[in-house]
């Protein structure tokens, strides 16, 4: 199986405090992999190394072969690797299709001809109703972001994320301010991303981890501490003792 994103050795220091220590990641496509710890274990930093917002101290990205260390954040989307936030930043006055249609159209390159006939969009439309479909989104495509509930904003953000067509999706917290009621839609839907996407997944919610992630990475001060399969991490007894607790 091939690789889609590896590490090797990589470091991150702010002054005197590491806050990613040696970390080395292997990813095979299409694989569902979760980073979890405790907070202040660096998994944000990690993810910011790996997308291009930090450069590393030490150490090197690659996609696939790729060496992509020194590329920058527009550079690696280009070539697949995609993010969501903890905080959602979306446009509240668009439609859900039109925030979707802008992503599509930028992927495309066409984002400066809006002013184009509708018809002569058909192409972009249906791959935004198409990823709509995907994320269970396309019955309220038609109503302003700001109208949704929150659940359903941070999945337009996902959608905002496929419309860069990435082989791999980095989602950061994606359950982050979503009431227990939603969480369960959310991840569902993420559960339908194409089996060619490679995901990685950073969040609290240990249910969701367990029932989501083939492999799960424990990050502590930065550094890896284990990593396994969710059954092997909720056997460990260092996860418990520093993370799970009564979670496991």
């Amino acid at each position: 199986m091939s690789i889609a994103l590896r590490t090797d050795g990589l470091v991150k220091q702010f002054g005197g405090l590491r806050a990613v220590n040696s970390v080395s990641l292997s990813l095979p496509q299409g694989q569902r992999h979760a980073v979890i710890g405790p907070n202040g274990a660096g998994k944000t930093s990690l993810i910011n190394l790996l997308t291009g917002v930090l450069r590393p101290s030490a150490g090197e990205v690659y996609l696939g072969e790729e060496r992509v260390t020194r590329l920058s954040v527009h550079q690696r989307v280009k070539r697949g690797l995609t993010r969501t936030y903890q905080i959602n930043n979306l446009f509240p006055e668009l439609t859900v299709l039109q925030s979707v249609l802008l992503a599509v159209c930028e992927q495309h390159g066409v984002a400066t001809q809006l002013w184009r006939p509708l018809a002569a969009c058909a192409a972009e439309i249906a791959a935004a109703r198409e990823i709509l479909r995907t994320l269970n989104l396309h019955h309220i495509e038609g109503e302003a972001v700001k109208e949704l509930a929150y659940g359903q904003q941070r999945l337009v953000e996902i959608a905002l994320a496929l419309a860069c067509k990435p082989r791999i999706l980095l989602l950061d917290e994606p359950a982050a301010g979503v009431p227990k009621g939603e969480s369960a839609a959310l991840f569902a839907a993420i559960a339908r991303l194409p089996g060619e996407v490679t995901v990685l997944l950073i969040e609290h919610d240990m249910d969701i981890v367990f029932r989501f992630a083939e492999r799960i990475t424990v990050l502590v001060a930065g550094a890896i501490l284990t990593e396994g399969t969710p059954q092997e991490i909720a056997r460990d007894a260092q996860v418990k003792q520093v993370y799970l607790g009564n979670a496991a």
